[in-house]
């Protein structure tokens, strides 16, 4: 009985082994190179220069208020967005069909939802034609810059565009879990229905929404392929700040790279935590 227990864990050791090797070597080899050891430039003095110059660094300040910003907003408008779409769903018959066309944007690569971003809303995209055929515009310039800004906005949607999905999706089944004899008792005592979302629905939705934001903030926080594809140049996203420092021709800025993805990994294991602390009281009962 005790070797068909540990059969599950002994089949997945080999994989779990090479994975942590790999994981092991990436994660001291990052570390070590941002604490200022690199042999092979001749770097062998430890340091923590190189988190103090990037903190000091305005370029690196706005790349990480840039990817602050476009990280929480996405996610907290995808959660918004997402709850209150769910929320009317469980009100009319949500069929397996239907259910299928909303979970295609979670399936889309990040990189197709950004070419599609760049034949809808580029200066000479769909919109930006429509608009110029029905004389709004005079010339694809005066279109609004919504890829490529300095606000991020192009980015922004994007993650909605996958994010408002993933959280409807998430939070269908626990909103349609929801006894309707709470919801019929509260507005037989007078509760109109945004009462009983906000009273009702939303405490027994809220540790999975907290979820839901978390794993988008954290992810979006630390995504390049985004950013780096209609993201501004000035300033860059965070991840891209650390991708160009790493490929940059001078050697020393790959201290550089390694101090601001600690920095980024730091952000998603506080996340991490966060997360696991949620899970922890959902389990006990305390939400």
């Amino acid at each position: 009985m005790q070797n068909k227990k540990l059969m599950p864990y002994i089949m997945v050791a080999p994989v779990f082994i090479f994975v942590a090797t790999i994981m092991f070597f990436g994660i001291t080899n990052c570390v070590l190179q941002s604490l200022g050891y690199f042999p092979r430039i001749g770097m062998t003095d430890i340091t923590f220069e190189h988190y103090t110059d990037i903190i000091s660094d305005t370029s690196f300040i706005s790349s990480f208020w840039l990817s602050l910003k476009t990280s929480f907003v996405s996610a907290m408008l995808s959660v918004l967005i997402g709850i209150i779409v769910a929320y009317i769903m469980t009100f009319s018959k949500y069929t397996r069909i239907r259910k299928s066309i909303v979970g295609i944007p979670v399936a889309v690569p990040h990189i197709i939802a950004v070419v599609l971003m760049i034949f809808v809303f580029s200066k000479t995209g769909i919109i930006s034609r429509l608009m110029y055929s029905v004389g709004v515009i005079e010339d694809s310039a005066d279109f609004y810059n919504i890829l490529f800004g300095e606000n991020g906005l192009g980015i922004i949607i994007v993650y909605m565009w996958k994010g408002v999905p993933y959280v409807m999706m998430t939070v269908y089944g626990i909103l349609k879990s929801v006894s309707e004899k709470y919801e019929n008792a509260a507005m037989n005592l007078g509760a109109n229905r945004l009462q009983v979302f906000r009273y009702i629905v939303m405490p027994q939705a809220m540790p999975f929404v907290v979820s839901s934001f978390i794993i988008l903030f954290s992810f979006s926080f630390g995504a390049y392929e985004v950013p780096m594809l209609i993201g501004p140049s000035t300033p860059q996203a965070l991840p891209v700040y650390a991708y160009v420092n790493y490929i940059s021709a001078d050697f020393s800025k790959r201290s550089v790279a390694m101090a601001a993805n600690m920095i980024i990994s730091i952000i998603g294991f506080v996340m991490l935590y966060i997360y696991s602390r949620v899970f922890e009281k959902i389990d006990r009962g305390d939400i």
